[in-house]
């Protein structure tokens, strides 16, 4: 860049303007001054006419004034630029103190930050082991509980009213127990990316038949709504049925028990929509986002139905392992009374891939 005059005389290229103020117009005025009195001696007589005054006032003083103006005005704009370059410099130095300032304290919250996030983790796997671990003490006397219960039960005619009742609420609840710590594991073993899937083709109505015959039995109407044919799903096929049963589970819990259940299956073009939808009190629009969370429940309090918020937990992870998507509309029906819930399950229908083990 062409460096400009005021920048020149910065730097001292040039004299002093305020010598330059008054110098220059003096040596203009003298010199305008005796040019005249040369000028108009050269020419006759020298005589102060009106020529002559005016010549010089113009010559000899104004324009040395105006000079003197200008150079004063230049003076001026040199001295703000002065004044600007100095602030500006001012304020940078201030300017990269305070960067380093914040970039030092950012340095060391992240620090800080990364500290913190691994001790979280940390401990998020020294949780998940505990769980682990106390899960899977638990199988084994649970197993054994649930042999003994069902020995008891089969020789149980001899026994009271009341105490076979007894025993078939043991047994309900030492089902019930058992499926939630064989859930705990499983979730477990998910979320650390240890468990297993074995991929491959697999029937969706016989799965649909057999879970509502297994969860719901006959106490509760099913309204189907399939296609004459179903082609085959690439999924785990225990998986797959755990999803579907942890679908029914929830609307059986969360729907009056004279309310039937509807499953549907839609095809599209590569992937099966299965449907499950029921005639609940729905659920509340603040409480959909956090519905497929961890102990994450529709409605709770003390007459919340029991359970441990994990179905829809799992439900949504097992899907997304075996590439499908589950998705949540509510309310699905335009009852005030009864608005219901619909979770639909998209999984990809069967291409030419070979079967597959993955863990995830």
């Amino acid at each position: 860049m062409k460096p400009n005059l005021f920048t020149w005389l910065n730097k001292g290229r040039f004299l002093d303007l305020n010598i330059l103020q008054w110098a220059i117009p003096l040596f203009l005025a003298t010199t305008a001054t005796v040019f005249e009195f040369v000028e108009h001696g050269l020419e006759g007589e020298l005589s102060f006419d009106l020529a002559f005054m005016s010549e010089t006032i113009i010559f000899g003083l104004m324009g040395p004034v105006i000079v003197g103006f200008i150079i004063a005005w230049m003076r001026e704009l040199v001295n703000a630029e002065k004044q600007a370059v100095a602030e500006v410099h001012i304020l940078n130095r201030e300017l990269e103190a305070k960067v380093t300032e914040r970039t030092s304290a950012l340095e060391q919250r992240n620090a800080e930050l990364d500290k913190a996030n691994i001790e979280l983790q940390k401990l998020d796997e020294m949780k998940s082991e505990f769980v682990s671990l106390v899960s899977h003490e638990l199988r084994a006397p649970l197993t054994a509980l649930n042999g003994g219960l069902e020995v008891a039960l089969q020789s149980a005619d001899s026994l009271s009213p009341a105490a076979r009742h007894t025993l078939e609420a043991m047994m309900d609840e030492s089902a019930r127990l058992t499926q939630f710590v064989q859930t705990i594991l499983d979730i477990s073993r998910l979320d650390a990316g240890r468990l297993t899937l074995n991929l491959g083709p697999v029937a969706v109505s016989p799965i649909l038949h057999r879970s509502v015959e297994v969860v719901l039995g006959t106490r509760r109407e099913i309204k189907w709504n399939l296609p004459s044919e179903i082609p085959p799903v690439w999924a785990d096929e225990i998986y797959y049925e755990q999803i579907i049963r942890n679908l029914l589970r929830n609307a059986d819990k969360y729907s009056p028990p004279e309310m039937p259940i509807e499953i549907t299956v839609r095809l599209n073009k590569t992937d099966v929509h299965v449907e499950v939808v029921d005639y609940g009190a729905g659920i509340p629009l603040e409480s959909q986002n956090k519905i497929f969370e961890r102990f994450q429940r529709g409605y709770g309090g003390e007459s919340a139905p029991p359970g441990w918020g994990l179905g829809l937990y799992f439900a949504k992870k097992l899907t997304e392992a075996q590439g499908g998507v589950l998705t949540l509309q509510s309310p699905y029906w335009t009852s005030p009374d009864s608005p219901g819930s619909s979770f639909s399950i998209d999984m990809p229908i069967v291409s030419d891939e070979p079967e597959e083990k993955i863990n995830v």
